[in-house]
C-alpha cells in the first residue's frame, strides 16, 4: 500500500505518494491563499487523475494542518517530529536544518540532544517578508533571485520585518541603486535576520542543510547563507526535494489512518465539524444586498458635480495636492464643478509629473477660459509653488477642511486616512481646534490593508468587495503588521475565509483610527457631522465598519481622495473672488 503525507504550511499545501520503497510517485506543492480546505481538495483530484482513486495510509502535517485533520478524519503529526524522522531517514549525517516557510523560519540542532528553534510573532525573514519586497522592485520572488545574481554591492537593510525593511529599499530604489544590489541585499536581510534570531549565538557548524521552499526554489538566498556562515562544499547538505520533506515525513510515520482518495476529499466537503469556523466574530458589514444597496444610495448623495473642459469658458481655479508618492490635482469652474482630474502615482519626481499634467490640463482648456488662480498643499507645497509660480500655497488641513466643509457644510470632525498616513481634525466655531497625526505606526492605513490583499494574491478593489457580506468577520484586534500576520495565520487555522479575514481588517483599521490615534473614549466625542477622506475610504467595507463601530452615519465624498486639491481649488476660487470684489470696490473709495 502507498504511504501519503500532506503538510499544510502558512502558505501553501505540499502533498506526496511514496510507494513501498519510499520512491516518490507523487507530489504537489501549492499556495492555498487563506483556502487551505479548497487547495488541499484541488491538490487531491490532482493525484486521483494522475494515479487514480487507491486506498492510501495517511497523515497530515503543518502549521495549519490540525483543523483541517479534525475535518479530514486524518491524524495530525506534529511538524517537528515530521522534518525530524525525514532527516534522520534521507540525510543522517545533518547536523543543523534551516528551514525557511512562507512565514515560518526554524533552526534544528541535532546531536546528544534535539534542539529546535522557531520565529514568534515576526514573519520578517521568510518568504513573505521576500515577496513583500519583490513588490517594491515590481517583480516576484523568482525574478528577485535572478537579479541576485548579477549583485556588485549589499546594502543594510532591516529585516525584522516588512514596514522597517520598505523604509530601507524605498530611498536605494529612488536613489537609482542597482535593483541587482537591492535583491542580493534583501536576501542578505534574511539571512541577518534567521542567525540572529534563532541561532542567538550557538555556532553553526558541521553539516548544514537547507529545507523549505524559499530555501529551494531561490539558489542565492542559499548561496547568501553559504557565504554568511563560510560553509565549505563538501558540508553543504542540499537534498533532493527539500520542500516536501515535512510531508514525507507525515508519510512515513507510524500513527496513519488507511483511507481512499476520494473517501478524504467527501470527509473534506461534508464534514460540519465547527473547527473550521472562527471563533471570536464580528457583527457582519452588511445582513444583504438588500441592506447594501440602500446604504450605497445614502453615500451617493455625496457626489462631485462635473462640467465638459471643452466647454468651460472664463475663469478656471487649479488645485494640487503634491504627497509624497502621489500627486492630484483638479480644475473646478466658478460653479464648483470638477472640469479636470488626476490621481497618480508621482514616481518620484512630483515636479516633472505635475507639469506633464498641466501640459495636459492646457492642451484640454478651451481659447477662452483660462486658469484665474491656483493653490497647492502637501508635502511639495513649497517646490511646487516656487517652481510654477503657483498663487497660493496652504498647508494640508486647511485644504482639507475647506473641502470637507463643502460636502457637509457645518463639519465638526474629520478623519482622513491615506496610504501610510492618518490625521483626525476636529472643528469648533467653523475653524480647527485641534489635529492629531499617526506616529510611527501605519497599521490603520490603506498600506496595511494592501499589504494583506496582495499577500492572498487579490486586487485591493475586490480584496474589500469580498468583505461586505461575509459571513463571520475575524476579531484581528487593532495591532501592527508585523503581530497581525500571526493573528491571520491563526484565524486561517480556524476556517476563516478570505472574505472574512478582510473584514476584519477593515475593522482593524477603524479600531486603530479611533483607539490609538484618536483615543477616542465615547462615540459622542467624535461630533454629528462626520466627514470621512482620503484614499483608504473607497474601501467601503473600511467605511462601513467606521459607521459600526463609531455608531454614527458619516458623509464620504466621491473624491475622497482629491479632497486635498479639491480643497486648494475651492482656495482659489474664494481668494479671486475676493479680489475682484475689491477692484469692483476701489472706485466707490477712491470717489
Amino acid at each position: 500500500m502507498n504511504r501519503a503525507g500532506i503538510d499544510v504550511g502558512s502558505t501553501t499545501v505540499k502533498l506526496v505518494v511514496l510507494n513501498e520503497k519510499n520512491d516518490l510517485l507523487f507530489s504537489r506543492y501549492e499556495r492555498h491563499f487563506s483556502d487551505v480546505k479548497a487547495a488541499t481538495i484541488k491538490v487531491l483530484n490532482e493525484v486521483i487523475a494522475e494515479l487514480g482513486d487507491q486506498t492510501v495510509s495517511i497523515a497530515i502535517t503543518g502549521s495549519g494542518g490540525m483543523g483541517l485533520s479534525d475535518v479530514a478524519a486524518i491524524p495530525f503529526v506534529q511538524e517537528v517530529i515530521a522534518a525530524t524522522t525525514t532527516v534522520e531517514k534521507l540525510i543522517p549525517q545533518t547536523d543543523v536544518v534551516i528551514e525557511l516557510g512562507g512565514e515560518d523560519a526554524k533552526m534544528t540542532f541535532f546531536g546528544d540532544s534535539l534542539e529546535q528553534r522557531m520565529n514568534g510573532t515576526c514573519a520578517g525573514g521568510t518568504g513573505a517578508f521576500i515577496d513583500q519586497m519583490a513588490e517594491l522592485l515590481k517583480t516576484d520572488a523568482n525574478g528577485v533571485n535572478e537579479l541576485a545574481k548579477g549583485y556588485e554591492t549589499i546594502y543594510p537593510i532591516a529585516s525584522r520585518c516588512g514596514v522597517f525593511a520598505k523604509t530601507d529599499v524605498q530611498p536605494l530604489i529612488n536613489e537609482g541603486a542597482r535593483k541587482e544590489d537591492i535583491a542580493a541585499s534583501i536576501f542578505q536581510a534574511v539571512v541577518n535576520q534567521t542567525i540572529a534570531g534563532l541561532a542567538s549565538g550557538r555556532k553553526i557548524i558541521g553539516n548544514i542543510a537547507f529545507l523549505g521552499g524559499p530555501l529551494f526554489f531561490m539558489s542565492e538566498l542559499r548561496q547568501r547563507f553559504i557565504e554568511t556562515l563560510n560553509i565549505t562544499p563538501d558540508h553543504v547538505v542540499f537534498p533532493e526535494n527539500p520542500q516536501l520533506f515535512v510531508a514525507m515525513g507525515a508519510a512515513f510515520d507510524d500513527n496513519q489512518v488507511t483511507l481512499t482518495l476520494l473517501q478524504i476529499i467527501h470527509n473534506l466537503e461534508n464534514n460540519s465539524s465547527d473547527r473550521l469556523v472562527p471563533k471570536k466574530t464580528l457583527d457582519v458589514l452588511f445582513k444583504d444586498e438588500a441592506e447594501l444597496s440602500e446604504w450605497r444610495e445614502r453615500h451617493n448623495e455625496a457626489s462631485a458635480q462635473y462640467a465638459d473642459i471643452a466647454t468651460a469658458s472664463g475663469p478656471t481655479f487649479l488645485g494640487i495636492d503634491a504627497g509624497s508618492t502621489t500627486s492630484k490635482v483638479i480644475l473646478i469652474d466658478t460653479e464648483g464643478r470638477i472640469l479636470f482630474q488626476h490621481y497618480g502615482n508621482n514616481e518620484g519626481q512630483p515636479l516633472e509629473n505635475i507639469i506633464k499634467i498641466l501640459k495636459e490640463v492646457y492642451r484640454q482648456l478651451p481659447d477662452d477660459a483660462f486658469i484665474a488662480r491656483s493653490c497647492v498643499t502637501g508635502y511639495g507645497e513649497q517646490l511646487i509653488k516656487a517652481a510654477l509660480r503657483v498663487d497660493y500655497g496652504e498647508v494640508e488641513t486647511v485644504a482639507h477642511f475647506k473641502a470637507a466643509n463643502y460636502f457637509n457644510p457645518g463639519v465638526d470632525f474629520i478623519l482622513d486616512i491615506g496610504g501610510q498616513d492618518m490625521k483626525a481634525m476636529s472643528v469648533q466655531d467653523g475653524a480647527l481646534s485641534s489635529i492629531q497625526l499617526n506616529e510611527a505606526c501605519s497599521s490603520g492605513c490603506g498600506s496595511f490593508i494592501e499589504t494583506f490583499a496582495k499577500s492572498l494574491k487579490y486586487d485591493v478593489k475586490d480584496f474589500a468587495q469580498v468583505a461586505l457580506l461575509a459571513k463571520h468577520p475575524v476579531d484581528l484586534g487593532s495591532k501592527c503588521t508585523v503581530f497581525m500576520n500571526s493573528k491571520v495565520k491563526q484565524v486561517q487555522k480556524e476556517g476563516a475565509t478570505v472574505a472574512d479575514i478582510s473584514a476584519g481588517l477593515s475593522y482593524s483599521v477603524i479600531k486603530n483610527a479611533l483607539y490609538k490615534v484618536i483615543k477616542v473614549k465615547r462615540p459622542e466625542d467624535l461630533g454629528q457631522k462626520i466627514v470621512v477622506q482620503g484614499g483608504t475610504f473607497y474601501n467601503e467595507a473600511v467605511l462601513r465598519a467606521f459607521e459600526l463601530v463609531s455608531e454614527r452615519e458619516v458623509v464620504r465624498p466621491s473624491i475622497a481622495g482629491l479632497m486635498g486639491a479639491y480643497g486648494c481649488a475651492l482656495i482659489s476660487q474664494e481668494k479671486y473672488e475676493d479680489e475682484m470684489a475689491l477692484v469692483a470696490e476701489a472706485p466707490a473709495v477712491l470717489a
